[in-house]
């Protein structure tokens, strides 16, 4: 007859004790003596609204997410744009995990105060689409979040958010590209860590441990048609990248999360300068300049505004925008040094 098919043998080899990010904040928590676990909780809703936007991201081209907001389908129920969905997602599941004051979201002219009974001590900023522009045409898109401590006693209020970027909590990012990947550094000196979903167990998995920016890399990320309208220091920076020895190769996506994580894989740098039309570039420093800049020095990398470091800047207020230069520190430098 044979040996017996033993089915746990055949086909691929299956990790039986995988990373998860879930396992993988929890075994950080573990090393503050003082931990509530109200991070760690924090950080699981997140990562489900974002498994969640995964899924519509997936499905938009068949289920028409990407329509008009408040087309009809054919059930009769509203269908919501993805960018709309996304947002309420990420402000239904940060509501829900008891740990939030305060949010700030790309989607929402004002601030979103947290009910009384379901109030923690984080403020959370976030923008739940990034590069939505990009969905028609199939680019990859992604979120970004910061998470801060409120620093006052008190009923939360604007000023509580209006934070400068050194005081992130922990940050992150996901990616909904050829996989779904999220990137998250959980505060200062703890690294930087690359997760991928795993659709076959519904879970992220530790994919890349430590990841660390090139300090010089080959790539400059901008948009040139917009080169008419640069101060001349850029332009020269430009043009020196692009006639030197060894020229650097261009690679725009337009989507922020996809330009920065290959930055941050591949080196180089990714600048969204200042412009005539837009004095103080078009990227908003709280839910996009913040906690990108964050995770790229926490990376080893840099990141500036022209001027001074971007998580040094005090926002006034919470749409503000900031010119930005990120990635390898070298790049950076030299980029920095036409500025002046």
């Amino acid at each position: 007859m044979g040996e017996p098919n033993d089915m746990t043998q055949q086909g691929p080899g299956f990790d039986v004790n995988c990373m998860t990010l879930t396992r993988f904040v929890l075994q950080e928590q573990r090393k503050f003596k003082h931990a509530t676990g109200d991070l760690s909780q924090l950080l699981n809703c997140i990562q489900t609204a974002i498994k969640a936007i995964a899924s519509a991201v997936r499905k938009a081209g068949i289920a028409k997410l990407f329509g008009i907001a408040g087309e009809i389908n054919v059930q009769g129920e509203e269908v919501k744009k993805l960018d709309v969905l996304s947002n309420e997602l990420f402000i239904n599941m940060l509501k829900s995990s008891y740990t939030t004051c305060l949010l700030v979201s790309e989607e929402n002219e004002t601030v979103i105060e947290v009910e009384t009974e379901k109030r923690g001590k984080y403020i959370v900023c976030f923008d739940p689409l990034d590069g939505s522009s990009n969905i028609d045409c199939l680019v990859s898109i992604g979120s970004i979040f910061a998470i801060y401590r409120k620093q006052t006693e008190g009923e939360p209020q604007v000023a509580d958010a209006l934070q400068p970027g050194r005081n992130i909590v922990a940050a992150g990012y996901a990616l909904y590209g050829s996989a779904t990947a999220m990137v998250l550094c959980l505060g200062p000196g703890s690294g930087v860590h690359c997760f991928t979903y795993d659709p076959a167990i519904g879970e992220f998995i530790l994919t890349e441990h430590n990841m660390r920016v090139p300090e010089q890399g080959k790539i400059y990320s901008l948009n040139e048609g917009y080169s008419a309208t640069w101060d001349e220091g850029l332009k020269a920076y430009i043009s020196a990248k692009k006639d030197g020895p060894k020229p650097y190769g261009a690679r725009y996506v337009g989507s922020m999360v996809a330009d920065v994580h290959r930055t941050i894989k591949y080196g180089g740098i990714f600048i969204y300068p200042a412009t005539k039309s837009a004095p103080n570039g078009k990227l908003r420093l709280m839910y996009e300049c913040n906690p990108m800049s964050f995770i790229i020095t926490q990376a080893g990398g840099k990141a500036s505004n022209g001027k001074i470091d971007i998580l040094d800047i005090v926002p006034q207020k919470i749409h503000e925008r900031s010119p930005v230069f990120l990635g390898s520190k070298k790049d950076v430098e030299e980029a920095l040094s036409y500025q002046k």
